[in-house]
């Protein structure tokens, strides 16, 4: 996997069938086969081994939006991370909020998981960001570091490393912080992470981010990338804005 300089990462979340899927990449990669660099598509289970067998020798990487912690055992409904990688998957999401919230899924179970995910050879790309009520009580960087320094802390890290800060007020409401905010926000977790581990993040930005609004958003200094959701289930929306992160490498 070759990260430019501005990563792109689409989360279908649970849309496309295997069929839709398929189709979607057939239509991508022809457009895409000229980049050097990766773009990142985290796909439903069902999709990993067909998509991977699609994108082999090409720059579309495929990975998943969660996993379990444990290495294999009795956990109806879940899946190992190993069991991803033999599917095909380069990466996979964690902490994303709507597994918070709908799940459950607490800072030390994330770590748990980030830790599994780099033991069975997955790139984590671990979702941070705080609530709307945190935010108006001002309490961003107080719940940013708590769920950093608990994710984080005593992990032994080689390679890339990527973290996607998803202000959960932004995340499909049409809302996206401001880039002063967002500068501001990239840099403190920058610094925390990198106090933590002792190497340095890629930040990317994830909360409604789409194509009218990719060009000012990947602009911004410390905005390594994009966390796209709904806007990478459309063709020509997903591929606009990959076409505007290449302009920024």
């Amino acid at each position: 996997m070759k990260l430019g300089s501005k990563v792109i990462v689409g989360n279908w979340k649970m849309y496309k069938t295997v069929t839709e899927a398929i189709a979607f990449v057939d239509a991508l990669l022809p457009k895409i086969s000229n980049y050097k660099e990766s773009v990142l598509l985290a796909v439903p289970f069902t999709a990993l081994w067909p998509l991977h067998e699609k994108c082999k020798n090409t720059p579309l990487e495929i990975g998943a939006q969660t996993m379990n912690s444990a290495e294999e055992g009795a956990f109806t409904g879940e899946i190992a991370g190993r069991m991803l990688k033999e599917a095909g998957a380069s990466f996979v999401l964690l902490g994303h909020s709507e597994r918070r919230r709908l799940s459950g899924e607490t800072d030390s179970v994330i770590h748990k998981k980030v830790e599994r995910a780099l033991e069975d050879n997955l790139l984590p790309i671990v979702c941070v960001g705080e609530t709307l009520e945190e935010r108006k009580e001002g309490r961003s960087e107080e719940v940013l570091e708590r769920q950093l320094k608990s994710v984080f802390e005593g992990l032994k890290w080689k390679g890339d490393l990527l973290v996607a800060y998803e202000p959960v007020w932004a995340i499909g409401t049409g809302q996206t912080a401001t880039p002063d905010i967002i500068d501001n926000i990239h840099a403190f977790i920058e610094e925390k992470v990198e106090a933590l581990l002792g190497v340095k993040p890629r930040i990317l930005y994830g909360g409604s981010a789409n194509s009218a609004n990719a060009p000012t958003l990947l602009a911004i200094p410390n905005v390594g990338g994009l966390l796209i959701g709904g806007a990478s289930l459309d063709l020509e929306s997903f591929l606009s804005i990959i076409e505007n992160s290449h302009s920024f490498q």
